[in-house]
């Protein structure tokens, strides 16, 4: 013979347990051990969901627990609920047994006629491929997109004009079908209607029955300046059109933005590499530094090294969340030519017979290791 536990202890709380509490814990164990969501332990998972239907079928009725609290199981003889639980519990757990399990009345005790449910359309998706300068700029454009819309020959409800949509007779116009399921009585989708209780029997010759045609629409869409690669703008009310009274759908605009052939990009700041000759990093030199707006002068100071890195502020991309503009950081790397005029040459030997050769390797903790970390960094 199965002992019962404690109700209490099926719950997983104290005796002195207030209403809200009793009703959070069931909320969380019908999550858990939902047999939908425990296929491979199906047996268990029903036990235990029975289990803990019955423990909250009981604490949550005040009359009940009140007996249960003073007598124990011999108190709620004849109250207490068993397979074929009470409505109610359903009905107060409907967000979890209906939408997101897909059961109209888990319990088997529904009554009367279902009345037709309304559903959102589905959600588009639309890829824009975007230049580099586009995506910094930020611009408007126009987007051909296919979808589902309303029938506007039947409004929507598939049949032709002058007659509606009967009530199914294979699940007598609720939407769902009772099946029995372990110690469950379960209900399921219709087939034949797909939940709507409603069939159509002289279909429209526009939609065929459906109730919404594919059409393309034309519509602007504003892309903010600074958006990044992989950036998701979302279009309310722009995605399909919806059933049975329901809200259309959103459109969802993924922007695919291709790399720059100069500018690395980290968040809303640049970064580049700009080669400089021997002399300009000796003597010091002004060149010019490409920005998204045009050519900017940089100053380069005497004994600039390879590794040096300058920062122009403002430089880099507009925020798209609004904000400061982010920076561009220019690294310098100090070009050595490879071929030699002979006046070039001889100029170089002068010059090798005025300056010491070291040739040490740098210690790890120098200037120039450092200044390598902070750009890989």
């Amino acid at each position: 013979m199965t002992t019962k536990r404690d109700y209490y202890e099926v719950l997983g709380v104290p005796r002195a347990a207030p209403p809200d509490e009793i009703k959070s814990a069931y909320r969380k164990a019908a999550l858990r051990w939902h047999p939908d969501r425990n296929p491979d332990e199906k047996h268990s998972a029903e036990e235990k969901f029975r289990e803990a239907t019955e423990a909250y079928s009981v604490l949550s009725d005040p009359e009940k627990r009140q007996a249960y609290d003073h007598f124990g199981y011999a108190g709620i003889q004849g109250m207490a609920a068993g397979p074929g639980f009470e409505e109610s519990i359903f009905e107060e757990f409907s967000d979890i047994f209906g939408d997101l399990f897909g059961f109209g009345d888990i319990f088997g005790t529904g009554r009367g006629r279902r009345r037709t449910r309304a559903h959102r359309g589905h959600d588009l998706r639309y890829d824009l491929n975007l230049s580099f300068e586009d995506a910094a700029a930020g611009l408007n454009t126009q987007l051909k997109i296919p979808r589902l819309e309303l029938c506007e020959t039947c409004g929507g409800t598939g049949a032709q004009p002058g007659t509606s949509p009967s009530a199914c007779r294979k699940c007598g116009g609720r939407g769902q079908i009772l099946y029995q399921q372990g110690f469950l009585s379960v209900t399921r989708t219709c087939s034949a209607c797909h939940g709507s209780g409603q069939v159509v029997m002289n279909p429209c010759h526009t939609c065929r029955g459906g109730g919404r045609v594919e059409k393309s629409r034309t519509i602007e869409v504003r892309i903010p300046p600074g958006v990044d690669d992989q950036t998701r703008l979302r279009i309310s009310g722009e995605g399909e059109a919806g059933m049975h009274g329901g809200p259309p759908g959103d459109l969802y605009v993924v922007l695919r933005v291709k790399e720059h052939a100069f500018f690395e990009r980290r968040n809303a700041d640049l970064f580049c590499t700009l080669p400089i000759n021997i002399a300009q990093a000796a003597l010091g030199a002004e060149v010019l530094v490409p920005t998204l707006n045009g050519k900017e002068k940089l100053p380069i100071p005497p004994g600039t090294q390879t590794g040096a890195v300058f920062r122009l502020k403002g430089k880099g991309l507009p925020n798209p969340n609004g904000g400061a503009k982010g920076d561009l950081y220019v690294h310098v790397r100090v070009a050595t030519p490879e071929k030699l005029t002979r006046e070039q040459k001889k100029l170089f030997e002068q010059l090798a017979s005025t300056l010491e050769a070291e040739n040490e390797p740098a210690p790890r903790d120098s200037g120039f290791f450092q200044k390598v970390k902070d750009i890989f960094s």
